[in-house]
């Protein structure tokens, strides 16, 4: 799969994941100590989160690892 769309959809599944979850990107911000400005980078942008922001993420959204991978 070519990069961009496997971070593309990286983001959307970030996106979706924190929606399930009724959190704004704020709350979900707050929580990584990250900016609302860089989480929505990741989620509409194409932004690569690092591999520890990465992590994180996958804790704070009470999701595996495997679900924020396209197919």
């Amino acid at each position: 799969m070519h990069e961009k769309k496997l971070v593309s959809c990286l983001g959307d599944n970030i996106k979706a994941a924190r929606s399930a979850k009724s959190m704004t990107q704020s709350e979900l911000a707050a929580r990584l100590k990250i900016s609302p400005r860089y989480l929505k980078a990741i989620e509409n942008s194409g932004r690569k989160p690092s591999y520890g922001l990465l992590v994180t993420l996958v804790r704070e959204l009470d999701i595996e690892c495997d679900e924020v991978f396209c197919e």
